[in-house]
């Protein structure tokens, strides 16, 4: 069953891949439309030198923002990928019965399980994942 499951992933993992690479080979990437023509733009008068640098510097740090927050994002998105692949690997974790949430590097676990081995597996299987500094267990035990 695991080895089952690992090769499903593998080849999840190559089709997405080859649909990104082939995309981009063949110079379509995913865009449905094709990218606007930028306007052109007069080169005559005057600048403000100071204006132009302190607006720069606004459109600087909010780049610098967007960055850190695309970073945050793709982490927390690493993050709840590493536990899900790790659960749908385990033999006694049933995965799609359990929602992985990642806020930062506080992870949150919801859903039902079926035991208690269930239960202190999965949490023990996120609390191990590298990256994560805490675990809200918000799992319950079917009865």
């Amino acid at each position: 069953m695991r080895s089952l499951i690992r090769a499903v992933l593998m080849l999840a993992l190559i089709a997405i891949v080859g649909m990104f690479l082939f995309g981009y080979w063949t110079g379509s990437g995913f865009r449905s439309e094709p990218a606007a023509t930028p306007a052109p733009v007069a080169t005559t008068g005057t600048v403000d030198t100071e204006k132009a640098r302190e607006r720069g510097a606004e459109i600087g740090e909010k780049a610098a923002v967007a960055v850190a927050k695309v970073q945050e994002t793709l982490s927390e998105a690493e993050l709840t990928g590493k536990i899900k692949a790790k659960m749908a690997l385990d033999d006694l974790v049933k995965a799609r019965a359990i929602d992985v949430t990642t806020n930062g590097t506080t992870v949150t676990l919801t859903g039902t399980v079926s035991s208690q081995a269930e239960h202190d597996r999965a949490d023990a299987l996120a609390r191990e994942t590298k990256g994560v500094t805490r675990v809200v267990d918000g799992l319950r035990i079917s009865r």
